[in-house]
């Protein structure tokens, strides 16, 4: 008997049971084996940034998420949605092609995003059930559209999909754009020392100086989680967040409620790495924990030491992935610099389809001339990477 589906808009994740979205977003067993739990679709971590004030009224991302349900099975299928009137905290730069659609006399705001917000990290954008009906991922997608439309948004984008997400776009018409970031793989190393090994001399010798410089005789670096977490590490972290979006990478997204919010209903989710110095903290790192990465999101410090960054965001971010057993550590967007400390380049992508169908064959040109030119970057950089060749004498 064929499902009959219906699809439904809610403007706050309190509308939904938190389990029967987390069945969606995280299925168990996952249909994708590469991520068995990704904190960023949970329902835990979306409706902080509601409930935080970070999302809604006045921020420009305007909750709509979609919900598709079947008559027998209940819902079935979901998608993060927001109506966006700018293009910030989304990590896809779409800036040049919004200039270029109002100088056609369009208007590209508002548009519909699917996404997690503020956070460039791969993951489930079409959220199944993992026994879904036969059809729920093409009315989620039908949805979506039904959405732009009764929205007049000028197109929908959804940024960060998993490459079976990214897939079923393409087939259903999207357009898809190459992106690239820096995972460290962990090859099965017994420890940080055995990572060292298996890099160049040169690289290994230089990781350690930079190790050693960035603590110095006076720092101490601590690793905290779960019940470890206390108020006063939320206070000085949001200080280290608040001083580096202000000064130097633009606009503090995440409101100060939204860590305590985390903190009490995910915590078991969250790493802070935090350098103390005395009795006071002066850097510190948040990373969210899937069941087989580590992702790591934002950093700050009161104080300037070289290489301090590299240690509280990376060096510390691989120590912990390979004493735990996680498979991979992702730390963000964009940094080449990640690739002379272990990290090796990887595809990402997003997903693209304008309403009007001119614009939309333009983009789709533009984005198979950049996939060409992102494949020979990649390509360049993995013949770079630091690790020895085989032939290379161990010393």
């Amino acid at each position: 008997m064929a499902s009959t589906f219906s699809a439904r808009i809610i403007q706050s994740l309190d509308s939904v049971d938190a389990a029967q979205w987390d069945a969606c977003a995280n299925p168990r067993p996952s249909q994708d084996a590469a991520e068995r739990f990704n904190p960023f679709v949970s329902h835990a971590f979306l409706s902080a940034l509601e409930r935080s004030g970070s999302v809604g009224r006045g921020t420009g991302w305007a909750p709509f998420h979609v919900l598709v349900e079947d008559a027998d099975a209940g819902l079935v299928a979901c998608a993060p949605a927001y109506l966006k009137s700018h293009s910030l905290g989304e990590y896809v730069f779409d800036q040049n092609r919004a200039q270029a659609y109002e100088r056609a006399d369009g208007r590209y705001y508002p548009k519909l995003q699917i996404t997690a917000p503020f956070t460039p990290v791969t993951g489930r954008r079409l959220l199944l059930r993992a026994d879904a009906p036969d059809g729920a991922q093409a009315a989620l997608i039908g949805a979506l559209r039904g959405l732009r439309e009764a929205a007049e948004a000028s197109s929908i984008h959804v940024t960060f999909p998993t490459p079976a997400d990214a897939r079923a776009l393409e087939a259903a018409g999207f357009t898809l754009r190459a992106g690239q970031q820096f995972h460290f793989e962990n090859d099965g190393y017994r420890d940080f020392d055995d990572f060292l090994d298996a890099l160049a001399a040169r690289k290994r010798k230089a990781i350690r100086r930079e190790r050693r410089d960035a603590v110095g005789p006076d720092l101490t670096i601590e690793t905290l989680t779960g019940a470890d977490i206390a108020p006063a590490h939320w206070e000085a972290f949001f200080a280290f967040y608040m001083d580096t979006g202000a000064r130097k990478w633009g606009r503090p997204y995440l409101t100060r409620a939204f860590f305590d919010l985390i903190g009490a209903t995910m915590p078991a989710r969250i790493l802070l790495v935090m350098a103390r110095r005395g009795d006071d903290y002066v850097a510190g790192a948040i990373n969210f924990l899937g069941d087989d990465a580590i992702y790591g999101r934002n950093w700050g410090a009161l104080i300037e030491r070289p290489f301090l960054h590299f240690e509280v965001c990376y060096y510390q971010a691989i120590d912990y992935a390979i004493r735990h057993g996680y498979r991979r550590v992702e730390a963000g967007a964009q940094g080449e610099h990640k690739l002379a400390r272990g990290y090796r380049p990887v595809l990402t992508w997003s997903a693209h389809e304008f309403a009007d169908a001119g614009f939309h064959a333009a983009i789709a040109d533009y984005c198979r001339r950049e996939r060409a030119a992102m494949d020979a970057v990649i390509a360049e950089q993995q013949d770079s990477l630091p690790f020895r060749n085989s032939h290379e004498e161990t010393m």
